[in-house]
């Protein structure tokens, strides 16, 4: 039986293997090549014939893996190769009963193919079955890896945002908070987990329906973006933040919370907030040199009319009453003089100076006020300050306005401290009293030209708005911050200039 089925391969091999090629070509789909499909049916004819001279066990291990290879470059399922197979076995018994002549029984050499076919291709389907379980493990372990590399970036990228990201689950509790939330609430991870979703908005009427309305937003919309509120941080402080809410889905639809973004516009606020003052300022200067013009010079001709009426009338009464006009013309004057300092382009006359000399000059000058009795001053200036190109008699200007507005703080009576210091980018002068204070609601409008809180005839508004368009033209800042009824703090900050080398010990 064996030799009829060896010399059956051997004598018609090759017209097997042509029929076997046109039949299968279709279930390779092309996805191979023809040589490749021939080969595949000639290493199969040659390893039966070997099989059934009992020499083909050690040819079947690559026989295996060569059609394994195969199969999968072309993307075959088990049930595609046993269709190969068959139609191998199916070109062998036509081969059979077109050499009837030949005296073999055909069922019994049939049943002893089927054999070795169901042999070869049982071998296949274990070798097969272990070669894609040994695949999917691998698979399996790298998108493991893939996962958790995955994860490892996306939690750096998540801790290393300066921005706050949090997340919120289906229960309205935090769940998730990274170092840009820790750094701008205070908060650390152990603190908030947990934590109800409204535990960041500030416990005000203003606030009270905010989360309802994010909510709604996000579930109409899916998402809420660049809405700016406030919220309240660790220490109690309420600061001004954009939120953009995200909503977290399933596949199906379902809602299991949303993630959350916070940046803290602190600073954006108060950069626009000196956007809006120098605009105000602008505007004022434009108007000042006009308002000088016109009111400047009649004011001349009446003041000079007022002062000959006073040298030739011997009335008490009208004499008393032309001083009280010559006071309020004076006052005109005097606010025509500031307009005109506030629209005034700075002087290009500079000077490398000590920042320390003009601080003793405004002092100097500042004590011959009548107020200063019983006012006590204190210094503390840092003689190791750098040498600036300023424009020394502007500055001056500044440090009188703040310290006349020190001194009308404390009524005359109290303390005033004026500290300088310095680093590589900046110089600071702090002026600080220990006086009235300035309402919360008002600090934000002390730079604002004719904003005043004293009473009518006792300040024009304006000397701190040409002290800070000064400040600002040279590139420097002037901070405030105060407690009511305990004092006020003016921090002058001008940058170091490179222009000014020199420097003394």
């Amino acid at each position: 039986m064996k030799k009829i089925i060896s010399d059956l391969f051997d004598k018609y091999k090759e017209s097997i293997l042509a029929e076997w090629f046109d039949k299968a070509v279709s279930i390779f789909k092309g996805n191979v090549s023809d040589g490749e499909i021939k080969r595949f049916g000639m290493d199969c004819i040659e390893l039966f014939s070997k099989l059934v001279a009992t020499k083909g066990n050690g040819r079947l291990d690559e026989f295996l893996e060569n059609s394994y290879e195969l199969f999968s470059k072309a993307k075959l399922n088990l049930l595609e190769i046993s269709q190969i197979f068959n139609l191998g076995r199916n070109a062998v018994i036509n081969h059979l009963n077109k050499n009837s002549e030949e005296k073999f029984d055909p069922l019994v050499v049939i049943g002893f193919l089927d054999e070795l076919i169901e042999m070869v291709f049982a071998r296949f389907s274990m070798f097969y079955q272990e070669k894609k379980t040994k695949e999917l493990t691998v698979n399996l372990e790298n998108l493991t890896a893939q996962l958790e590399k995955s994860q490892q970036y996306l939690q750096n990228i998540l801790q290393a945002s300066d921005a706050a990201i949090m997340v919120i689950d289906g229960d309205e509790k935090i769940v998730a908070w990274n170092k840009g939330a820790e750094k701008i609430f205070g908060y650390t991870q152990q603190e908030i987990i947990g934590k109800p979703s409204s535990y960041l908005i500030p416990p005000d009427d203003e606030h009270k329906d905010e989360l309802n309305f994010i909510k709604e937003e996000v579930s109409k919309k899916g998402a809420l973006e660049n809405y700016e509120t406030e919220r309240k941080t660790k220490s109690g402080d309420t600061i001004p933040v954009q939120l953009n809410v995200t909503k977290l889905e399933s596949t199906t639809g379902k809602y299991y919370g949303r993630t959350v973004i916070i940046k803290d516009v602190t600073e954006v606020k108060r950069l626009q907030q000196q956007i809006d003052q120098s605009e105000k300022l602008a505007v004022i200067g434009q108007l000042a040199a006009g308002v000088a013009h016109e009111i400047g010079n009649p004011l001349t001709s009446i003041s000079s009319l007022v002062q000959i009426l006073q040298r030739r009338s011997n009335d008490l009464f009208v004499k008393e009453q032309l001083s009280n006009i010559k006071e309020n013309i004076d006052r005109i004057s005097k606010i025509v003089r500031e307009l005109v300092d506030l629209s005034r382009p700075p002087s290009n006359v500079e000077e490398v100076t000590q920042i320390n000399d003009v601080i003793k000059t405004a002092l100097g000058i500042v004590k011959y006020d009548k107020r200063v009795k019983e006012v006590q001053f204190e210094t503390n200036l840092d003689e190791k300050s750098p040498f600036v190109k300023i424009v020394p008699d502007q500055l001056v200007q500044v440090f009188i306005n703040i310290l006349i507005n020190a001194l009308d703080a404390i009524e005359g009576r109290g303390k005033i401290k004026v500290i300088s210091s310095h680093d590589e980018k900046n110089i600071y002068v702090d002026i600080i009293d220990n006086g009235c204070g300035i309402d919360s609601k008002n600090i934000n409008k002390i730079f604002d030209p004719f904003f005043t809180t004293k009473e009518v005839g006792k300040g024009t508004g304006l000397g701190l708005a040409i002290s800070y368009n000064i400040v600002k033209k040279i590139g420097g800042d002037i901070k405030v911050s105060s407690t009511l009824n305990k004092g006020s703090k003016f921090s002058v900050i001008l940058p170091v200039n490179s222009n000014g080398k020199e420097n003394k010990d």
